[in-house]
C-alpha cells in the first residue's frame, strides 16, 4: 500500500517530535514546533545527546525532497500532529477548525477578496490564530496575502510560526490576549474560529459596548466587537460561531451592535453530521463593516449547508452562494 506525502511527512514530524519530547523533557505538543524547526532548517540545533540528535536526523532523511512538498501537504501534516498533541495535552486547548471547514472558509474569503483587492496584497487577520491552521488554509487559496495572527497560548503560537515558515507565508504573529490586543487598523478581512466562553478580565471588558451587565462577558462577543475596530470600512469579518450565537441573554445587545456598526451578509449553518452533539453545532457568520456606497443585501443569506461528503449538493450550494455574493460585492 502506497503512502501519501502527507502521511510520510506526518510520520517524520511525529517520530521526530517524540524523540525531542523525551530528549528535551517537554510535552509532545511543544515538541511539534521544535521538530518543525528542524525540518525548516534541515539541521538539529538543540543541546541534546548525540544519540538523540542522530535519531532525529535519521527521521529527517526519510524524505529526500522537501522542496517538492506543497503548502497544503505541510499544513495537513502539522494539523495531524497538533490533533494528536491536543488529545495528549493535560491543558485544554481551543479545538482545531475541521479541515473541510477551513477550506470552505478559504473559498469564501478568496471569493470576497477577488472583488475587493483584485490582485493587490490582502491583509488577513485571525484574532484567535491557534496553530495557524485556518489562517494558512485561507492564505493557500489567495493569490497575494499577508497574515496577522493573535494567540494567547504560547505553545500554539510557536506551532503557528513554524507552520507559516514551512509554507513560506508572510505572517506577523503576536503573543497576546485577543480581546486586549492593541487595535491593528484597516485590515482587509478578518477570518477567525472564535473561542466560546466567558472572558475573565472584567477590568478590560468594562470598556466594551458588548460587556455583560452582570458577571463575566462573553469572549466571543468581545472579539467580534474588537474585530470591527481592526477591519477597514467596507471590510468583511468571517467568523465561525455557535449556532446559538443570537439566542443567548446577551443576543439583543450583540445584534444591535452589529446593526449599528455593520451588515449581516450571511449565516451559513454547517452540516449537523459534523457534530456529535447538535447543541454544539456551528455556523459561518459573515459580516461587513459599514461604508458609504457599498451594496447592502435586502436580506441576509441564511442556508443550511449539505454534508461536505455530498459533492454534487455541495457544488450546487457553492454556486448558489457564489451567485449571491456576485450580486452584493
Amino acid at each position: 500500500m502506497t503512502t501519501t506525502i502527507v502521511e510520510e511527512l506526518y510520520t517524520v514530524l511525529d517520530n521526530g517530535s517524540q524523540i525531542l519530547q523525551d530528549a528535551l523533557n517537554i510535552p509532545y505538543i511543544e515538541a511539534i514546533s521544535e521538530m518543525g524547526e528542524v525540518i525548516f532548517h534541515q539541521e538539529v540545533t538543540h543541546n541534546i545527546k548525540e544519540e538523540s540528535k542522530q535519531l532525529v536526523l535519521d527521521e529527517l532523511k526519510k524524505i529526500t525532497d522537501y522542496e517538492a512538498i506543497t503548502n497544503e501537504e505541510y499544513r495537513r501534516a502539522i494539523q495531524l500532529a497538533v490533533l494528536k498533541g491536543m488529545k495528549e495535552a493535560t491543558q485544554p486547548h481551543h479545538a482545531m477548525t475541521p479541515d473541510a471547514v477551513s477550506l470552505f472558509i478559504g473559498y469564501l474569503v478568496n471569493k470576497i477578496l477577488g472583488y475587493d483587492k483584485k490582485g493587490e496584497t490582502a491583509i488577513i487577520l485571525d484574532q484567535a490564530v491557534g496553530s495557524g491552521n485556518l489562517l494558512t488554509a485561507i492564505m493557500n487559496q489567495t493569490e497575494k496575502s499577508h497574515g496577522i495572527g493573535v494567540e494567547v497560548d504560547e505553545t500554539l503560537l510557536k506551532i503557528a510560526y513554524t507552520n507559516a515558515n514551512l509554507q513560506k507565508h508572510s505572517v506577523d504573529l503576536f503573543h497576546q490576549d485577543s480581546v486586549a490586543t492593541p487595535t491593528v487598523k484597516n485590515v482587509d478581512i478578518i477570518a477567525s474560529d472564535l473561542p466560546i466562553g466567558f472572558y475573565p478580565n472584567d477590568d478590560i471588558a468594562k470598556d466594551f459596548v458588548l460587556k455583560s451587565d452582570e458577571g463575566h462577558s462573553f469572549v466571543h462577543h468581545l472579539i467580534i466587537e474588537q474585530g470591527f475596530s481592526h477591519v477597514k470600512e467596507g471590510g468583511f469579518l468571517v467568523f465561525l460561531v455557535p449556532n446559538f450565537l443570537f439566542e443567548s441573554q446577551e443576543a439583543k445587545k450583540l445584534h444591535d451592535f452589529i446593526k449599528k456598526e455593520g451588515v449581516i451578509y450571511s449565516f451559513l449553518q454547517l452540516p449537523k453530521s459534523m457534530f456529535k452533539n447538535g447543541q454544539w453545532g456551528k455556523s459561518i457568520l459573515i459580516l461587513r463593516k459599514k461604508k458609504q456606497g457599498i451594496k447592502i443585501p435586502k436580506e441576509a443569506l441564511l442556508v443550511e449547508l449539505p454534508s461536505f461528503s455530498n459533492n454534487s449538493a455541495l457544488t450546487d450550494m457553492m454556486n448558489r452562494i457564489s451567485k449571491w455574493f456576485d450580486s452584493y460585492l
